[in-house]
Protein backbone atom coordinates (compact mmCIF):
# COMPACT_ATOMS: atom_id res chain seq x y z
CA UNK A 1 0.00 0.00 0.00
CA UNK A 2 1.75 3.39 -1.16
CA UNK A 3 0.57 6.54 -0.14
CA UNK A 4 -1.68 8.25 -2.43
CA UNK A 5 -0.74 10.03 -5.43
CA UNK A 6 -1.18 14.16 -4.88
CA UNK A 7 -4.28 15.72 -6.59
CA UNK A 8 -3.22 19.05 -8.66
CA UNK A 9 -4.53 21.81 -8.10
CA UNK A 10 -3.86 25.25 -9.83
CA UNK A 11 -5.46 27.55 -7.53
CA UNK A 12 -7.20 31.13 -8.55
CA UNK A 13 -6.08 34.50 -7.74
CA UNK A 14 -9.06 34.63 -4.93
CA UNK A 15 -7.71 31.78 -3.44
CA UNK A 16 -3.61 32.98 -3.07
CA UNK A 17 -2.33 33.19 0.15
CA UNK A 18 0.17 35.65 1.13
CA UNK A 19 2.78 35.97 3.64
CA UNK A 20 2.36 39.29 6.16
CA UNK A 21 5.05 41.96 5.71
CA UNK A 22 6.05 40.93 9.52
CA UNK A 23 6.62 37.34 8.30
CA UNK A 24 8.61 38.33 5.57
CA UNK A 25 10.60 40.61 7.82
CA UNK A 26 11.55 37.94 9.96
CA UNK A 27 11.93 35.05 7.56
CA UNK A 28 15.25 33.84 7.78
CA UNK A 29 15.60 32.97 4.43
CA UNK A 30 15.62 36.48 2.04
CA UNK A 31 17.36 34.78 -0.66
CA UNK A 32 17.07 31.46 -1.89
CA UNK A 33 19.27 31.58 -5.26
CA UNK A 34 22.08 33.16 -3.01
CA UNK A 35 21.57 30.49 -0.79
CA UNK A 36 21.44 27.94 -3.60
CA UNK A 37 24.30 29.20 -5.36
CA UNK A 38 26.42 29.26 -1.73
CA UNK A 39 25.69 25.47 -1.35
CA UNK A 40 26.58 24.75 -4.72
CA UNK A 41 29.77 26.35 -4.93
CA UNK A 42 31.23 25.11 -1.70
CA UNK A 43 29.27 21.85 -0.56
CA UNK A 44 30.85 20.94 2.03
CA UNK A 45 31.17 24.86 3.46
CA UNK A 46 27.66 24.65 3.62
CA UNK A 47 27.04 21.47 5.31
CA UNK A 48 29.61 21.97 7.88
CA UNK A 49 27.42 25.48 8.98
CA UNK A 50 25.05 23.58 9.30
CA UNK A 51 26.13 20.48 11.24
CA UNK A 52 27.79 23.33 13.16
CA UNK A 53 24.74 24.69 14.45
CA UNK A 54 23.53 21.23 16.33
CA UNK A 55 26.14 19.42 19.27
CA UNK A 56 28.57 17.08 18.25
CA UNK A 57 30.10 14.75 21.36
CA UNK A 58 33.11 14.35 18.62
CA UNK A 59 33.69 16.28 15.79
CA UNK A 60 34.04 15.61 12.18
CA UNK A 61 37.41 14.94 10.76
CA UNK A 62 35.87 15.29 7.17
CA UNK A 63 32.65 16.40 5.95
CA UNK A 64 32.11 14.04 2.97
CA UNK A 65 34.04 10.92 1.94
CA UNK A 66 33.11 10.37 -2.08
CA UNK A 67 35.45 8.31 -2.77
CA UNK A 68 33.09 4.94 -2.74
CA UNK A 69 30.07 7.22 -4.65
CA UNK A 70 27.41 6.40 -4.95
CA UNK A 71 28.07 5.27 -1.41
CA UNK A 72 28.69 8.73 0.61
CA UNK A 73 29.90 8.88 3.76
CA UNK A 74 29.18 12.43 5.77
CA UNK A 75 30.23 13.64 8.83
CA UNK A 76 33.11 11.19 8.90
CA UNK A 77 34.85 10.74 12.14
CA UNK A 78 32.38 12.46 13.89
CA UNK A 79 30.72 11.09 16.98
CA UNK A 80 26.63 11.97 18.10
CA UNK A 81 23.14 10.57 18.59
CA UNK A 82 20.22 12.13 17.18
CA UNK A 83 18.31 11.87 20.22
CA UNK A 84 20.95 13.62 22.21
CA UNK A 85 19.95 17.11 19.79
CA UNK A 86 15.83 16.03 19.30
CA UNK A 87 15.96 15.63 23.61
CA UNK A 88 18.95 15.76 25.63
CA UNK A 89 19.75 19.23 24.87
CA UNK A 90 17.08 20.85 25.49
CA UNK A 91 17.11 19.71 28.78
CA UNK A 92 19.38 22.26 30.44
CA UNK A 93 17.23 24.87 28.90
CA UNK A 94 14.19 27.06 28.94
CA UNK A 95 13.05 24.31 26.41
CA UNK A 96 12.57 21.49 28.87
CA UNK A 97 8.97 22.96 29.88
CA UNK A 98 7.59 23.78 26.47
CA UNK A 99 5.50 21.61 25.00
CA UNK A 100 7.29 19.51 22.46
CA UNK A 101 4.14 17.47 21.79
CA UNK A 102 0.16 17.85 22.17
CA UNK A 103 -1.85 14.88 20.53
CA UNK A 104 -5.58 14.78 19.52
CA UNK A 105 -6.97 11.38 19.63
CA UNK A 106 -10.13 10.76 17.02
CA UNK A 107 -12.54 11.41 20.30
CA UNK A 108 -11.39 14.82 20.77
CA UNK A 109 -9.24 13.71 24.01
CA UNK A 110 -5.66 15.54 24.33
CA UNK A 111 -2.55 14.47 26.00
CA UNK A 112 0.34 16.89 25.64
CA UNK A 113 4.27 16.45 26.53
CA UNK A 114 6.64 19.22 27.59
CA UNK A 115 10.02 18.49 26.47
CA UNK A 116 11.02 17.16 29.84
CA UNK A 117 8.10 15.15 30.11
CA UNK A 118 8.68 13.52 26.51
CA UNK A 119 12.54 13.12 27.53
CA UNK A 120 11.82 11.50 30.68
CA UNK A 121 9.00 8.67 28.93
CA UNK A 122 11.70 8.01 26.73
CA UNK A 123 14.53 7.25 29.19
CA UNK A 124 11.80 4.75 30.60
CA UNK A 125 11.22 2.95 27.60
CA UNK A 126 14.82 3.09 26.40
CA UNK A 127 15.46 1.15 29.68
CA UNK A 128 12.31 -1.20 29.10
CA UNK A 129 13.88 -2.61 25.75
CA UNK A 130 17.45 -2.82 27.38
CA UNK A 131 16.05 -4.97 29.77
CA UNK A 132 14.47 -7.18 26.97
CA UNK A 133 17.75 -7.30 25.80
CA UNK A 134 17.76 -4.95 23.02
CA UNK A 135 21.26 -3.74 22.51
CA UNK A 136 23.04 -1.33 20.02
CA UNK A 137 22.92 -2.13 16.45
CA UNK A 138 19.66 -5.28 17.27
CA UNK A 139 16.45 -3.97 15.00
CA UNK A 140 12.98 -3.40 16.61
CA UNK A 141 9.44 -3.32 13.96
CA UNK A 142 7.07 -0.95 15.73
CA UNK A 143 3.27 -1.21 13.87
CA UNK A 144 1.34 1.14 15.84
CA UNK A 145 -0.73 4.07 15.04
CA UNK A 146 -0.89 7.89 15.61
CA UNK A 147 -0.74 8.00 19.48
CA UNK A 148 2.51 9.25 21.35
CA UNK A 149 3.62 5.81 22.17
CA UNK A 150 4.91 5.38 18.56
CA UNK A 151 7.18 8.61 18.61
CA UNK A 152 8.59 7.64 22.09
CA UNK A 153 9.32 3.97 20.83
CA UNK A 154 11.07 5.55 17.89
CA UNK A 155 13.35 8.24 20.39
CA UNK A 156 13.82 5.35 22.70
CA UNK A 157 15.35 2.81 20.06
CA UNK A 158 17.09 5.82 18.37
CA UNK A 159 18.64 6.42 21.87
CA UNK A 160 20.30 3.15 22.96
CA UNK A 161 21.33 2.79 19.16
CA UNK A 162 19.13 0.16 18.18
CA UNK A 163 17.35 0.60 14.72
CA UNK A 164 14.10 0.82 14.51
CA UNK A 165 12.22 -0.18 11.43
CA UNK A 166 8.15 1.26 11.10
CA UNK A 167 5.53 -0.25 9.59
CA UNK A 168 2.64 1.56 8.08
CA UNK A 169 -0.09 0.61 10.65
CA UNK A 170 -2.29 -0.14 7.45
CA UNK A 171 -0.45 -2.71 5.81
CA UNK A 172 -1.27 -5.92 6.29
CA UNK A 173 -0.13 -9.75 7.56
CA UNK A 174 1.75 -10.26 4.57
CA UNK A 175 3.51 -7.01 3.98
CA UNK A 176 4.58 -6.89 7.92
CA UNK A 177 5.89 -10.73 7.57
CA UNK A 178 7.95 -9.61 4.98
CA UNK A 179 9.38 -6.42 6.48
CA UNK A 180 10.13 -8.63 10.16
CA UNK A 181 11.50 -11.29 8.42
CA UNK A 182 14.08 -8.67 6.22
CA UNK A 183 15.11 -6.45 9.32
CA UNK A 184 15.46 -10.00 11.16
CA UNK A 185 13.97 -8.14 14.39
CA UNK A 186 13.69 -9.33 17.67
CA UNK A 187 11.70 -7.53 19.53
CA UNK A 188 8.22 -5.98 17.81
CA UNK A 189 6.16 -2.94 19.27
CA UNK A 190 2.67 -2.98 19.14
CA UNK A 191 -0.81 -1.71 20.06
CA UNK A 192 -4.06 -3.16 20.94
CA UNK A 193 -5.65 -1.67 18.00
CA UNK A 194 -6.13 1.83 16.68
CA UNK A 195 -9.02 4.35 16.10
CA UNK A 196 -9.52 4.89 12.60
CA UNK A 197 -12.61 6.94 11.62
CA UNK A 198 -14.44 5.28 14.44
CA UNK A 199 -13.35 1.66 13.93
CA UNK A 200 -11.07 -0.16 15.25
CA UNK A 201 -7.73 -1.62 13.60
CA UNK A 202 -6.95 -4.56 14.56
CA UNK A 203 -2.89 -4.04 14.75
CA UNK A 204 -2.28 -7.10 17.96
CA UNK A 205 -4.29 -9.29 15.81
CA UNK A 206 -2.28 -8.70 12.16
CA UNK A 207 1.26 -8.62 14.91
CA UNK A 208 0.17 -12.25 15.79
CA UNK A 209 -0.39 -14.02 12.08
CA UNK A 210 3.10 -11.89 11.29
CA UNK A 211 5.09 -13.49 14.25
CA UNK A 212 3.77 -16.86 13.79
CA UNK A 213 5.88 -17.04 10.71
CA UNK A 214 8.95 -15.17 12.18
CA UNK A 215 11.35 -16.97 14.60
CA UNK A 216 13.18 -13.63 14.64
CA UNK A 217 11.06 -12.78 17.28
CA UNK A 218 11.44 -13.19 20.87
CA UNK A 219 9.06 -10.12 22.47
CA UNK A 220 6.29 -8.67 21.33
CA UNK A 221 5.59 -4.61 23.83
CA UNK A 222 1.48 -3.83 23.20
CA UNK A 223 0.55 -0.21 23.86
CA UNK A 224 -3.55 -0.40 25.34
CA UNK A 225 -4.95 2.23 22.97
CA UNK A 226 -8.71 0.70 22.66
CA UNK A 227 -9.00 -1.30 25.13
CA UNK A 228 -10.46 -4.45 23.49
CA UNK A 229 -9.43 -8.04 23.62
CA UNK A 230 -6.55 -9.35 22.20
CA UNK A 231 -4.00 -12.39 22.70
CA UNK A 232 -1.42 -12.28 24.78
CA UNK A 233 0.99 -15.23 24.64
CA UNK A 234 2.66 -15.69 28.10
CA UNK A 235 6.74 -15.30 27.94
CA UNK A 236 6.58 -13.40 24.76
CA UNK A 237 4.00 -10.72 24.78
CA UNK A 238 4.32 -7.33 27.27
CA UNK A 239 1.78 -4.75 28.52
CA UNK A 240 3.67 -1.50 27.55
CA UNK A 241 1.60 0.25 30.75
CA UNK A 242 2.91 -2.49 33.43
CA UNK A 243 6.39 -2.60 31.81
CA UNK A 244 6.77 1.54 32.54
CA UNK A 245 5.39 1.02 35.76
CA UNK A 246 8.90 -1.51 37.10
CA UNK A 247 11.65 -0.41 38.67
CA UNK A 248 13.91 -1.58 35.29
CA UNK A 249 11.51 1.37 33.81
CA UNK A 250 14.34 3.84 35.44
CA UNK A 251 13.75 7.73 34.57
CA UNK A 252 17.39 7.57 33.72
CA UNK A 253 18.76 6.14 30.71
CA UNK A 254 22.30 6.92 29.11
CA UNK A 255 22.07 8.01 25.11
CA UNK A 256 24.72 5.46 23.39
CA UNK A 257 27.73 7.40 21.63
CA UNK A 258 27.32 6.57 17.87
CA UNK A 259 29.56 7.07 14.85
CA UNK A 260 27.71 9.60 12.02
CA UNK A 261 27.40 6.86 9.82
CA UNK A 262 25.83 4.52 12.24
CA UNK A 263 22.29 2.92 11.45
CA UNK A 264 19.38 4.99 12.85
CA UNK A 265 16.27 3.48 10.94
CA UNK A 266 15.20 1.15 8.19
CA UNK A 267 12.25 2.09 6.39
CA UNK A 268 10.77 0.02 3.48
CA UNK A 269 9.39 0.85 -0.04
CA UNK A 270 5.98 0.45 -0.57
CA UNK A 271 6.36 -2.22 -3.19
CA UNK A 272 4.02 -1.58 -5.37
CA UNK A 273 6.77 -2.04 -8.06
CA UNK A 274 8.39 -5.23 -6.44
CA UNK A 275 9.77 -6.82 -3.58
CA UNK A 276 9.93 -3.78 -0.51
CA UNK A 277 13.85 -2.50 -0.46
CA UNK A 278 14.71 -1.08 3.12
CA UNK A 279 16.27 2.34 2.47
CA UNK A 280 19.27 2.81 5.45
CA UNK A 281 19.05 6.46 6.93
CA UNK A 282 22.18 7.03 9.33
CA UNK A 283 22.13 9.42 12.93
CA UNK A 284 24.97 12.07 11.69
CA UNK A 285 23.87 13.41 7.90
CA UNK A 286 20.41 12.29 8.48
CA UNK A 287 19.90 15.09 11.58
CA UNK A 288 21.45 17.38 9.67
CA UNK A 289 19.62 16.68 6.66
CA UNK A 290 16.21 17.01 8.59
CA UNK A 291 17.12 19.97 10.40
CA UNK A 292 18.40 22.14 7.81
CA UNK A 293 15.00 21.32 5.35
CA UNK A 294 12.62 22.10 8.50
CA UNK A 295 14.28 25.21 8.81
CA UNK A 296 15.02 26.75 5.26
CA UNK A 297 11.91 25.61 3.71
CA UNK A 298 9.12 25.90 6.11
CA UNK A 299 11.19 28.76 8.52
CA UNK A 300 10.58 27.00 11.38
CA UNK A 301 11.57 28.52 14.80
CA UNK A 302 11.03 26.90 18.25
CA UNK A 303 8.17 29.35 19.12
CA UNK A 304 5.92 27.97 16.39
CA UNK A 305 3.09 25.22 16.38
CA UNK A 306 3.78 22.68 13.81
CA UNK A 307 1.53 20.32 12.24
CA UNK A 308 2.65 18.15 9.23
CA UNK A 309 -0.02 15.79 7.55
CA UNK A 310 1.57 12.97 7.22
CA UNK A 311 1.75 9.66 9.32
CA UNK A 312 4.61 8.41 11.37
CA UNK A 313 5.05 4.87 9.16
CA UNK A 314 6.43 7.11 6.50
CA UNK A 315 9.11 8.73 6.20
CA UNK A 316 7.86 12.31 5.88
CA UNK A 317 6.40 11.38 9.45
CA UNK A 318 9.90 9.77 10.82
CA UNK A 319 11.75 13.41 9.46
CA UNK A 320 8.71 16.06 10.14
CA UNK A 321 6.66 14.84 12.68
CA UNK A 322 9.10 13.18 14.79
CA UNK A 323 12.78 14.15 14.61
CA UNK A 324 13.00 17.77 12.98
CA UNK A 325 10.76 19.37 14.79
CA UNK A 326 12.05 18.19 18.19
CA UNK A 327 15.50 19.01 17.12
CA UNK A 328 14.75 22.47 16.48
CA UNK A 329 12.60 23.01 19.71
CA UNK A 330 9.14 23.73 18.39
CA UNK A 331 5.76 22.33 19.71
CA UNK A 332 4.41 19.78 17.62
CA UNK A 333 0.44 18.35 17.10
CA UNK A 334 -0.54 14.95 16.48
CA UNK A 335 -3.59 13.53 15.22
CA UNK A 336 -4.80 10.12 15.52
Amino acid sequence: MSEPAAETITPTASEMFYPSSDVIERARLKDWDALARYAADNLEGFWADEASELEWYQPWEKVLDDSNAPFFRWFVGAKCNIVHNALDRHQSTERRNKLALIWVGESGSVRTYSYFALNREVNQFANVLKAMGVKKGDRVTIYMPRIPEIMIAMLACAKIGAVHSVVYGGFSVDALQGRIEDSESKVAITADGGWMNGKVVELKKTMDEAVKRCPTIETVLVVQRTGHQVNMETGRDYWYHDLMKLPIAGAKCATEVMDADDPLYMLYTSGTTGKPKAILHVHGGYMVGTYATLKYVFDLRDDDRWWCAADPGWVTGHSYIVYAPLIMGATSFMYE
